[in-house]
């Protein structure tokens, strides 16, 4: 649910091993200055992906794009800012979340239609804005909300937000659902930008994970979003393998836990109220 907060090893292996040699920049004629920065920003991302799990340093991306240290800042911080590269530890940068799984899994939009009243009533019965994620690989992708009747909406995600699997309620709930290798694979997945959301960590990850299982629902507070609390639920197909997720958010103190208890039983009616789904 949720979007991100900032929140930010050593292994000095030799880097430009493992990295494919990146494209190198050849002006052409008629190259205005817009062209140019596109690029040198896709030649870094070239490199970054390339260098895999490792990633490179500020100085490497100087030495394989032969561009100047301000300009390899410059480009990165619009690469951080738009999710395509992430940091690793305090120096290094690595493929980000939206290198991961740029495509939608087929059927989503159906999905969104399909749940879109489910939300509806989960939100009628609460007030609170409610929302419906699918998992795109390691990530979660928001696909539909439902904004409620309180007079202060957490609208801490939209349609189309994606994040790591598990730092928001829905992508929690369906984390937890995965089998036990399948869900420590992804959390593995996320570990580097996992400090991004409210200093979240894979142990902390996997706590909430068995604390999901247990329970039957999610709980998640402070990490997608500072100062939200959110409760969320697996939706199941009609093989009972999780085809989405959905959740509630509002303010910590708005979510008490008699109140977390209340939105789980508005999810669960809503939810059997559907018809199955295949996955």
């Amino acid at each position: 649910m949720p979007s991100r907060t900032a929140n930010r090893n050593v292994r000095q292996p030799d880097v430009f091993r493992k990295a494919a040699p990146a494209r190198r920049i050849v002006a052409e004629p008629g190259d205005d200055a817009g062209s140019r920065t596109l690029r040198r920003g896709l030649q870094l991302l070239d490199a970054v992906a390339a260098s895999g799990a490792d990633g490179l340093r500020v100085v490497d991306l100087c030495r394989i794009a032969a561009l100047e240290r301000a300009t390899v800042y410059r480009l990165l911080a619009t690469l951080l800012e738009c999710g395509y590269v992430a940091q690793r530890g305090r120096f290094r940068y690595v493929a980000g979340l939206r290198l991961a799984s740029p495509v939608p899994p087929a059927g989503s939009s159906n999905m969104a239609v399909r749940l879109q009243p489910v939300l509806a009533r989960v939100s009628a019965a609460c007030g609170d804005a409610a929302f419906a994620v699918v998992r795109e690989g390691s990530l979660s992708h928001c696909i539909a909300r439902h904004v409620g009747t309180h007079p202060v909406q957490m609208l801490v995600i939209q349609v189309g937000t994606r994040q790591p699997l598990g730092v928001g309620a829905a992508g929690l709930a369906l984390l937890a659902a995965l089998p036990d290798d399948e869900a420590k694979a992804v959390t593995a997945a996320n570990a580097p930008v996992l400090a991004q959301y409210g200093g979240m960590t894979p142990e902390r990850m996997q706590l909430l994970v068995r604390a999901t299982r247990e329970r039957g629902w999610s709980v998640i507070g402070n990490h997608a979003t500072q100062g939200v609390l959110a409760a969320g639920m697996a939706v199941r197909g009609a093989d009972g393998a999780a085809v989405a997720g959905i959740s509630v958010a509002s303010t910590i103190e708005r979510m008490p836990r008699e109140r977390q208890q209340l939105i789980a039983r508005a999810m669960r009616s809503a939810l059997a109220a559907l018809p199955p789904m295949a996955q």
